[in-house]
Formats: structure tokens, C-alpha cells, sequence
């Protein structure tokens, strides 16, 4: 017991004199460096795209490096965290889920591109931001995704899109191809699927 708080006595001296050799302007340095929003954002691990809204990737940065978890909790959603607790069991969340787990992952990763407003996996309703590419400024688009119910099947999951575009200083509606939902749909039925089988 003696050699082990010896050792830890020992390890501590070694981290303080290695600390002591940095001056007060490099530590002042380093300190000024980690506060920009840039770092931050990088240090928090968001999932938010700072290209397309960094206002929205600070505020979830800020709300992990508090919390230490994101907007929906520490390391976020995940499929093994919905399936599974901490010991590797199966866990009754899964039961009481009113929504279907791979519908609800397959939506999250289907859109993960678009800036997300809002997400409940309770009500199973995923809300996008404003997204727009950077090739066309001038026109953008949101989702709304609806999973309504436990079983994997295409009458579970609807996909609403808005889409506007810039017209002198105006964002004004276009029209949607329901076409374009239906697609949409599909590309999350099919992760869904793949989803499953990669669980089984």
C-alpha cells in the first residue's frame, strides 16, 4: 500500500513540473485558443454541420461541454443505447417505445445530413432546419418525419418536404412533388431494414 501512494505521489510531482515549464504567455495562448468557436465546436463532438448552420452546431457544442452529452443526451442517440443498457442486456425501453426503433435510426441516418430543429423519439417526430446546398443558395428545403407506430411497414412512416425558393429578398413556397417524399420514404424503409438485419 505504501509503493502504490509512493508511485501516485511520484506521478503527481512529474505532471506539475512538466506543467510548471510552460510559460504564463503559452498557457495564455493555448487558454485564448480553445475558447474560439472553431475548437469548441470540434472538442464537443456535435453531430450539427458547421458549414450549414454554426450557430445551431455551437449552441448543441456548448450544451455537451456543460452536460457532457448533446441535445439528446450524452454520445447522442444510438441504436445500441435504445437496444441495449449498460450491462449488454435487453432493455424494456424497447417495449415502451411507441415507435418502431429501426424506422425512428433509419430516419435519424437517412437525413443526417440536414441540420435537425428538433427530434422525439417518444412521439417519433423528426423536424430538419432550413437546408440548402451550397451549389444553389437560393433555394431550401425541410422535413418533417412522422413514425406512428412499433411495426417496420411503410403505413408507420410518413415524410412531409417544404421547399422555398428566393425570389427579390422573399422566401417564397414551391410546390412539391409528392413524388419526392415517396423517395425519401423508401430510403428510410430500406436502412430500416438493414438495420434489422444487422441486429439480428
Amino acid at each position: 500500500m505504501f509503493l502504490v501512494r509512493l508511485l501516485l505521489i511520484l506521478s503527481l510531482l512529474f505532471i506539475i513540473s512538466c506543467n510548471s515549464n510552460k510559460t504564463e504567455e503559452e498557457m495564455e495562448e493555448l487558454w485564448s485558443k480553445a475558447q474560439t468557436r472553431e475548437f469548441i465546436v470540434r472538442r464537443s463532438g456535435t453531430k450539427f454541420n458547421t458549414a450549414t448552420d454554426m450557430d445551431l452546431a455551437m449552441r448543441d457544442a456548448e450544451t455537451r461541454l456543460q452536460s457532457g452529452g448533446g441535445l439528446l443526451g450524452k454520445g447522442g442517440i444510438s441504436l445500441g443505447g435504445i437496444l441495449n443498457d449498460d450491462n449488454g442486456n435487453a432493455s424494456n425501453s424497447v417495449n415502451n417505445m411507441s415507435v418502431n426503433v429501426f424506422l425512428w435510426r433509419g430516419s435519424l441516418e437517412t437525413i443526417d445530413f440536414m441540420p435537425l430543429n428538433s427530434a422525439d423519439p417518444i412521439g417519433g417526430t423528426i423536424i430538419t432546419d432550413w437546408y440548402s446546398t451550397t451549389d444553389n443558395q437560393n433555394e431550401r428545403c425541410k422535413l418533417n418525419v412522422f413514425i406512428t407506430g412499433k411495426s417496420l411497414k411503410t403505413e408507420n412512416l410518413k415524410v412531409t418536404s417544404f421547399c422555398q425558393e428566393l425570389k427579390n429578398q422573399i422566401w417564397v413556397n414551391k410546390n412539391i412533388d409528392k413524388e419526392n417524399n415517396i423517395k425519401i420514404e423508401n430510403a428510410i424503409l430500406n436502412k430500416a431494414k438493414k438495420l434489422r438485419l444487422q441486429s439480428s
